[in-house]
């Protein structure tokens, strides 16, 4: 079974994205959809040809991570927006939640930012740790790299410079702005719960 590129055209209009910024990241993300349908198919093939042993199998296994990620990170990215987006409930579960780990939403906010504010290429993900139970902010650098097995996903942002530049040049801090304005946060509550049961 192929994975599809899903749509996220509805984005399109979103204030603080431009259109043009927007489909060039749709595209982008649809090559990690294309090119993990690609290994998947070249892990089958090398494997009916008895070459799972070969460094370019090896090479390629490594290879993977980044190109699923890639479209994973940018499903959640782009699931958890919306048009004018939506009020955060701060009497739910995951405010609660926020609350109790951070100290307070605005505490988690803070903390949320000054991840995805730091230098360099990555992502910002609000993760929830289903052995611990209890929320953190990691960075996640490339997209390989730095996950926190066992956690759940529950926001994340792409800090990577295609996500920002056009728009925004080097200004990444009003680019998150923008991106929590367009947060659809019963997506987000959604997801915690899930992650949850």
């Amino acid at each position: 079974m192929k994975y599809e590129a899903k749509n996220y055209d509805h984005l399109l209009g979103t204030a603080g994205f431009s259109d043009n910024a927007l489909k060039l990241h749709f595209t982008l993300y649809q090559g990690y959809v294309i090119n993990t349908n690609k290994l998947l198919d070249t892990f089958s093939m090398l494997g009916k040809e008895g070459k799972t042993g070969t460094p370019e199998f090896a090479e390629l296994k490594r290879r993977f991570g980044w190109e699923f990620n890639g479209m994973r990170l940018h499903e959640y990215y782009f699931g958890a927006m919306k048009k004018g987006g939506s009020e955060v409930d701060m009497n739910s579960k995951l405010v609660a939640k926020m609350k109790e780990d951070f100290g307070s939403f605005d505490a988690w906010l803070a903390e949320f930012k000054a991840t995805a504010l730091s230098r360099g290429i990555g992502w910002s993900i609000l993760y929830y740790d289903q052995l611990e139970r209890r929320l953190l902010n990691p960075w996640v650098n490339e997209q390989d790299q730095g996950h926190l097995s066992g956690a759940a996903p529950i926001l994340n942002i792409d800090v990577f410079e295609h996500a920002f530049m056009l728009d925004y040049g080097t200004k990444r801090a009003d680019y998150f702005e923008a991106f929590m304005k367009a947060v659809d946060w019963e997506v987000v509550q959604k997801r915690f719960e899930n992650a949850t049961k």
